[in-house]
Formats: structure tokens, sequence, C-alpha cells
């Protein structure tokens, strides 16, 4: 440890305690969130069931003197079987109401779409040192990098910055470049005929929206990273640039002012393979922490499920899931992981980059590429956050 830190590194670890500090406030709300929710769950269920029962004695109960009524005053059927029916529909009515909402899933604010110039404009860096240490066979993926967020030092990695194809990792990229252009993220879209055929021709993963069908940006974003939806992808860089070209365009632009673009490019935002579509695990981790310090991708990446809004064609939204954080949720990896986004090509294998904490709070980044199964995938990051992240943990 240097005794004495110059101003630019005394900014950087006051950023990371401030990230720090928010990333375990957001687990946090999110951990009282599902508390509640279980807890009220039984209630809620309990008090509806009182209410249709209520609700369906008083209608009967209100029909049947009606139809009393009816017999008594003959004479004037027609006129009350009207009155009738309108006070029908009108029940049926109140009846149709369904409540709403978006179980387990982390709602971002407009607040959380504006970051400052500086941010994004900041290249990111991490700086292999004497203590960095080579991966051993615990760790399957070809290539593999841990990164300490705290001293962008290099803890370990194996061929690091060799060229990958990124897949589906490239989506983070996708929402970072995105959530610098979006204002609104209740602002709505029109799905087309050629964004759903995209992801069906390319034999993508998709969130499953029609043609036609008008959904949210907000669900753009979450459907990009949970199902990995190459639909909800084109359909954000259509939203922001007008077509996916344009969208490329400003995310090679990204590239360049992060610093990654003589090692980094993109030819779509899905992560298609191409062979001029490429970055190593290094630029990935680099592109992560870029994404981790925007609050609305922190929160995309963060969460475990999300549900999209109510259309026509999905009257009760499709239920989206990160299963990479799911799947890892219950393993030891000295701390816990907070954000990430998976991918796979066959020239790639399976891919990852993750975001997590050990049980201190000290935050890492963890990027592995060309494992043989997304299980082992998983395995990967768990080893290399048990292994190498506890560790810097028991040094400090």
């Amino acid at each position: 440890m240097l005794e004495q830190l110059s101003e630019e590194e005394q900014i950087r670890i006051s950023r990371r305690e401030q990230r720090r500090r928010q990333m375990q406030l957001e687990k946090r709300r999110q951990m009282q969130r599902r508390k509640t929710i279980r807890k009220i769950l039984p209630y809620a269920v309990g008090i509806m069931c009182i209410l249709f029962i209520f609700i369906v004695g008083s209608s009967i109960s209100h029909r049947v003197t009606k139809e009393k009524e009816n017999i008594k005053n003959s004479e004037t059927i027609n006129e009350t079987d009207g009155t009738d029916i309108q006070m029908i529909q009108a029940a049926d009515d109140s009846g149709s109401s369904v409540m709403g909402g978006r179980p387990e899933s982390i709602s971002a604010s407009d607040s959380l779409l504006a970051d400052s110039a500086g941010k994004q404009n900041k290249v990111y860096s991490a700086t292999a040192t004497a203590d960095t240490r080579q991966i051993g066979e615990e760790v399957i993926s070809k290539h593999a990098l841990l990164i300490d967020l705290e001293t962008d030092r290099i803890v370990a990695q194996r061929d690091a910055k060799s060229r990958i194809n990124p897949a589906s990792m490239t989506k983070i990229l996708t929402i970072l470049v995105a959530a610098e252009h979006v204002k609104d993220l209740d602002d709505t879209f029109t799905m087309t005929l050629e964004i759903t055929d995209y992801a069906y021709v390319n034999d993508c993963s998709s969130v499953g929206f029609l043609d036609g069908e008008v959904v949210t940006v907000r669900d753009l974003f979450y459907g990009t990273i949970l199902p990995s939806g190459a639909d909800a992808a084109v359909g954000l860089a259509t939203y922001v640039a007008g077509d996916q070209e344009t969208f490329v365009e400003m995310m090679n632009e990204k590239l360049k002012k992060l610093g990654l673009s003589e090692t980094a490019h993109m030819t779509n935002c899905v992560g298609l393979y191409d062979e001029n579509h490429y970055c190593s695990v290094y630029d990935m981790a680099m592109i992560l922490e870029a994404a981790i310090d925007n609050e609305l991708c922190r929160e995309v990446l963060s969460a475990h499920t999300y549900t999209t809004s109510k259309t026509g064609q999905h009257p009760e939204g499709i239920t989206e899931s990160n299963w990479f954080l799911r799947r890892i949720e219950d393993k030891d990896t000295g701390g816990e992981v907070l954000c990430a986004k998976t991918g796979y090509v066959v020239q790639s294998g399976n891919c990852a980059a993750s975001y997590g904490v050990d049980n201190s709070g000290k935050g890492f980044i963890c990027v592995t590429a060309d494992a043989n199964s997304s299980w082992r995938c998983i395995y990967d990051h768990v080893a290399l956050y048990k292994e190498f992240a506890a560790k810097e943990a028991l040094q400090d």
C-alpha cells in the first residue's frame, strides 16, 4: 500500500465506497420487499377470497330481489329488464379489474436515467501486478478474469485479453448505450414483424413479444437482460436510434469513449456471431464496470425476476428470470453476486459477466468465456469469487 494516495486515487476509492453502499442498500430493499410480499401474500389472498364471496353473494341476492320485483310488476317488465342489464354490466365492469404490479422486480425511476457527462466519458482500466495470479484447474473456462474494483487491480486471470465473441454479454453494452439516451421509461414502443422475425430467423432467445404489441421502454430494458431477448434488444435499439445499424454505431462510439475501441468492436446489439463482432473478457469487464456505475443498468442487471406490462396480446404480462442470479444465489461465493449477464455462441461457448461483493462489501467483477455448459460457467464464477476474492478479503 502506498503511504500517500493521489487525489485521483482518493476520488476513485470514495466512488467505490459510495457504489458499495448503494448496492448494499438496494439489496436490503430487495430482501425487505420479498419478505413483505411473503408475509402479506396469505392475508391478501384471504381478503381477495372474502371480497369475491361477498361480491358474488351480493350480486346473487340483488338479482333474486330484482326477479321478485319483476314478477310483482309484470306490466313494467321490459323497463325493469333494461335497468337490470345496466346494473349487471356495471357489476361485471367493477369485477373485471385485476390487481397489477411487477412482483420481484426493481422499478427504476426516471431519476436513474441521467448520468453525468464525466461518468459517460470515463475511461475504465484495470492493471495486472506482481500479485496477479494465474487461474488453475478449478476453473474450466478458457478465458477468465477477476478484478478488484477498489484498486482497479487484476486479481487473477487466464488469457484475459485474447479476442472472443462476447455473445449475449453484448447486451450489457446495449442497455448502457440506451440508458444514456432514454428519457422516459414509461414511454411505449410498438413491436414490428421485422423485429420479431429477427429473433426467430437468427434462432435467438426472445421475450415473446408479438407483432403490433405495444410495450414500455422499461419492458425493453428488462427483456434485453433477464431472458436475453433479441426482440427486446432490437426493439430498444430501434426506439433509441431508429434502426439497429445506427444504434451499433453508437455502441462503437461508446467503446471509443471507454478506451476500448482498439480491441473491441460490435456489429449487432444482440451478440450474434460475426468475425467482426469481438472483444476480450477484459474489455467486457470494463463495459460491465461502466454499466454498474449507471443506476438504471445496475438495477436491471440485479433483477432476479420481472413481469412485463399487461397488453392485449399478453393480458397477464410475461414473467422473466435472470437464471444466472437465481442459480448462483445459494452457492458459497464468500459473499454475494449482485449483477450478471450470460451469453452463448458455439464459437465462444458459455460466457458470463458478473459483479459481486465479498462479506465485507468489497466489490469485484468476474468475466469468463468458453465454458462447456451453462452450469460449468456458474461454478467457474463461484470458484473465482471463493478462491480469489475471499483470499483478498483475508489479506486486507
